[in-house]
């Protein structure tokens, strides 16, 4: 969310960055100056009338000791319509708050400058391409083929036990997904991340803290009678063990790491595009999160790009960079990266990770701050990254990997899997 104060003194530059995203802002940040202007003055409007208030009661009792009874009980009728002043002012200005805070809510983050101008996937900026195009063997197979020859994974068990995007992972091939978390997590702790096991369940208030609430409910799994969300991924748990807490400047950066199942809805989805591993509803991933001081969040998010970028060159997968427009990005990001691994046999790109920037948008949500060296309060940067998301990394290994004789297994995973090959 973002601050009020800051819209309030830089309104031309919010309204600058929101275009990037493609939004003219200009109406909507008059609108959200108006409400703001109102509840200030509503809100000074009531302290200079609670003093007079105040000041009165301190003459009632001065009164009422000198035994001036009438004087006291003309002053006590005017301390009475003061104090109902102030309750009908309070419903006033508690009304005006909420339609401001409902009206912040719908501004998503702004930009950071050098975010591309654009409105959709067609916008983005391709950064940089790693790797050659594996060139496959005659006869070769999509993965869910592979899967199915093989036995390593199951879609139709999935959908009689769930429904479909719940694959069961079979034999090398849920050992094959284990390796990949051990490995994942293994460099995230070799790079100072420390590992968190997190709830798979969060409330309503860890979905509003990092921003997946009130914007994207439709997308997440709502157990009603409890009123708690299946996380969508560990982000929100994790960010939110931060949430309405101060921190020692010497406590920054904070950096953690997990691996969760996550589960989306993913309503709408069809069509070739989520055929396999392509989409899913439940799916593992590795998530990495930091907390830092304002100053330096983008230098830490391009080392958090390039430390996923060092995972997928490790497990010699061809992969590509965007930098996302502003159309594309999500709501509460100021600056992201896609990474997209190749498909070989579906000749396509997969996206496998994003990576994240979010300034000040979730910690003013979650009131998550640290005390700098002056004794004040700021809010601290939260970034995340997908390190990485399983489902289209397997897919990629299995397809760019096929031969003729079966599947091998990149000779960084061997140590986790125990074997080198699925035939």
């Amino acid at each position: 969310m973002l601050q009020i104060a800051h819209i309030r003194k830089h309104p031309e530059d919010v309204i600058k960055r929101l275009s990037i995203r493609g939004i003219d802002a200009a109406l909507l940040i008059s609108e959200v100056l108006a409400l703001d202007e109102m509840a200030r003055s509503k809100r000074t409007e009531m302290e200079q009338l609670q003093a007079k208030g105040n000041l009165l009661t301190q003459q009632i009792g001065t009164l009422y000791k000198n035994k001036e009874q009438a004087a006291g009980d003309f002053l006590k009728v005017e301390s009475i319509h003061i104090k109902e002043d102030l309750k009908s002012m309070e419903t006033e200005l508690e009304q005006c708050e909420k339609s401001l805070l409902q009206l912040v809510l719908t501004i998503p983050n702004t930009p950071c400058l050098e975010v591309p101008v654009g409105i959709s996937a067609e916008d983005n900026k391709e950064i940089l391409q790693w790797g050659a195009k594996p060139i496959l063997h005659p006869g070769f197979l999509p993965h869910w083929d592979l899967a199915a020859k093989y036995q390593i994974i199951d879609f139709e068990l999935g959908v009689k036990i769930t429904g479909s995007g719940f694959p069961v992972y079979k034999g090398k091939g849920a050992i094959l997904q284990r390796a990949l978390i051990h490995f994942f997590l293994t460099e995230a702790a070799n790079a100072g991340y420390m590992e968190m096991q997190v709830p798979l369940l969060v409330n309503a208030e860890s979905g509003f803290g990092t921003g997946q609430l009130p914007d994207k409910e439709a997308q997440m799994y709502h157990v009603g009678l409890d009123d708690l969300y299946l996380i969508p991924t560990a982000e929100v748990p994790i960010t939110n063990l931060y949430r309405n807490v101060i921190l020692d400047e010497a406590q920054l950066p904070i950096k953690n790491t997990g691996h969760t199942a996550c589960f989306r809805r993913e309503a709408g989805s069809y069509g070739a595009h989520v055929r396999g591993l392509n989409r899913l509803h439940q799916f593992d991933k590795v998530e990495i999160v930091q907390l830092v001081q304002p100053g330096g969040s983008n230098e830490v998010l391009e080392q958090m790009q390039n430390h996923v970028q060092g995972l997928l060159q490790k497990l010699g997968l061809h992969y590509r960079m965007l930098l996302l427009c502003g159309g594309d990005m999500g709501f509460t990001s100021a600056k992201t990266y896609d990474l997209e691994v190749w498909s070989a046999a579906q000749e396509q790109w997969l996206e496998c990770s994003s990576v994240s920037n979010f300034e000040t948008f979730q910690s003013n949500r979650l009131k998550c701050r640290f005390r700098n060296s002056d004794g004040k309060t700021e809010l601290v940067h939260t970034l995340n990254g997908s390190a990485l998301a399983l489902p289209r990394i397997l897919a990629a290994l299995l397809e760019n990997y096929q031969t003729a004789e079966g599947i091998v297994i990149p000779d960084v995973l061997v140590p986790f899997t125990g074997f080198s090959h699925i035939h």
